[in-house]
């Protein structure tokens, strides 16, 4: 592993025997707080992830969904804590509409998140489970200075969102939202999350909470029963793992879209992608393609698992891989259908302890700040159920108690089926694009997790466009249009790549410290001890 960064993103990467990486500099330091207070990784990854709902409300909310990947010293586990259509969310609901809404009430599937930080702190944590709120709480009561790039996605944010029910008496003050440097407290919240740590989540699921969000809904135009919240799990579910190299990569098994990483690592083995130099254009052509096919079948095939047709074997069958691979020409661009396999606003975090316990962990609102429906207390929900389909046969059709589509992802590396590295690159469909490029780059060109956050980022988004960041070599750029991609090279201040986050051992010794990477698109910081 190279330790100096090679790449301009003006930040080292942070070594240390106890360590946390996130989005935000506040959520960071709780978390390192709960790990010098006798915590382990889960807790310090908690206490983060609980206060990101207060100093990164542009991002994730109480209302939202989460994963996790955890090494606890010996295995890998997963935790899937997304939640599930209202029962009242029949095809039927939605006659009329050919498309699923973007944010408001019709969006909103129950949140999943709070019953995951129950289920990790029950089974993994260390520390009481009230006392992972203690910084959240102290925020929301008496304040924070809103950082830059979270200012900047509120101001941006605020006129989609200030009709929905809820949002301006929130998250906006004499109708703005607040500008970076301002102290921003939200007393109603911090009941809330009070509530939440002395109930251990029974009053968010069962109890008075539920019942607020229940009566919310009903008066305001949505469909929440009590009983759509008494149904809400979480489920423990073995990540998916696909080799590369000396390599595994895993991922959080569908409804989750991780299989789209592994996929397109796959697609890109089979097609020899090491033949080509790294930070080529023939390199990110590959890689741009591959992402492409892998899209392809992830939107043909991938949903709720119950409702799948095609299994995740299937998908990631290196045959299978290899016939994709082999629709692509390694010298010009294409446009791809899915195939036929066989048939049988997100904020990342991970945190890594002296013990070698591990955990990578996401938790989203998706869009921003999602549906844009604000509950009495500071209950942001997110907009999930927007990524259900309404198409007739399709597996992802939306359908009661379902789980929709899902783009958060956690991801872990192992090598010789020990703990290399936790990592996630949130930012909608970023995900698993950021996943392969993060991936290739530790993998194949042995850099810090720094250095690999640092590297410029291509992107496709949501219709197929190809964009790609200011400081992608100019060489790259003009290989890419000479293979007839239509590529749009953003301004260096684009928010539209993601934000990395990751934490690597230093080695395969027992007694090994880890390596830190925060990325220098956000205002993040990884720190330790």
């Amino acid at each position: 592993m190279l330790i100096s960064p090679p790449f301009g993103g003006g930040r080292a990467p942070v070594l240390a025997r106890n360590t946390v990486a996130s989005s935000q500099p506040l959520a960071t330091q709780a978390g390192i707080e709960a790990l010098q207070s006798g915590g382990n990784a889960v807790d310090a990854a908690l206490a983060t992830a609980i206060t990101l709902t207060v100093v990164e409300p542009t991002m994730n909310g109480i209302g939202g969904d989460g994963f996790a990947i955890l090494w606890d010293g010996k295995k890998l586990h997963g935790l899937n804590a997304s939640g599930r259509a209202p029962a009242a969310w029949t095809p039927e609901y939605f006659a009329g509409k050919t498309a699923m809404d973007l944010i408001g009430w019709n969006t909103v599937t129950v949140p999943g998140m709070v019953a995951g930080w129950i289920e990790l702190s029950r089974k993994f944590g260390k520390l009481p489970f009230a006392q992972l709120f203690k910084r959240a709480i102290h925020y929301a009561e008496n304040g924070f200075p809103v950082s830059p790039v979270i200012a900047r996605q509120w101001r941006e944010a605020t006129p989609i969102l200030k009709s929905q029910p809820g949002f301006s008496e929130s998250f906006l003050v004499d109708g703005k939202s607040p500008q970076a440097g301002q102290i921003w407290k939200y007393p109603e919240q911090a009941k809330t999350l009070r509530e939440i740590a002395a109930t251990e989540g029974e009053s968010f699921y069962k109890g008075p909470l539920a019942q607020s969000m229940v009566d919310f809904a009903q008066a305001t135009g949505g469909c929440f029963t009590m009983q759509d919240f008494a149904d809400n799990h979480p489920d423990w579910v073995e990540p998916l793992a696909f080799d590369y190299g000396e390599y595994t990569l895993h991922e959080i098994p569908p409804n989750g879209s991780g299989i789209v990483a592994q996929m397109a690592l796959g697609i890109v083995q089979a097609a020899n992608i090491k033949q080509y130099p790294a930070n080529s254009a023939q390199r990110i052509h590959l890689q741009i393609e591959a992402m492409r096919v892998a899209f392809a079948d992830a939107y043909a095939h991938v949903s709720d698992a119950r409702s799948m047709e095609v299994p995740t074997a299937s998908l990631l069958d290196k045959d299978y891989l290899a016939s994709r691979a082999a629709l692509i020409d390694h010298g010009k661009a294409g446009s791809y259908g899915p195939g036929d396999p066989h048939s049988g606003g997100t904020v990342y975090l991970c945190a890594a302890d002296e013990s070698g316990m591990m955990i990578s962990y996401i938790q989203s609102n998706f869009k921003g700040f999602g549906s844009g429906v604000v509950a009495p207390g500071g209950i942001a929900f997110h907009n999930r159920g927007m990524s259900f389909k309404l198409d007739a046969g399709h597996p992802n059709i939306v359908a009661p108690g379902k789980r929709p589509f899902h783009t958060i992802l956690p991801a872990f590396l192992t090598k010789g089926g020990k703990a290399s590295m936790a990592f996630g690159v949130m930012g909608g469909n970023m995900q698993p694009q950021g996943h392969l490029q993060f991936v290739m780059r530790f993998v194949d060109e042995y850099l810090n997790p720094q250095a690999c956050s640092d590297a410029p980022r291509w992107r496709i988004d949501d219709v197929g466009k190809l964009t790609v960041e200011a400081a992608m070599p100019n060489s790259v750029v003009e290989g890419l249009i000479a293979m007839g991609h239509e590529v749009a090279v953003q301004p260096a201040n684009s928010l539209d790549f993601g934000s990395a986050q990751a934490i690597a051992k230093l080695s395969d010794d027992v007694d090994s410290a880890f390596i830190a990477g925060s990325d220098h698109r956000r205002d993040g910081l990884a720190a330790g001890f």
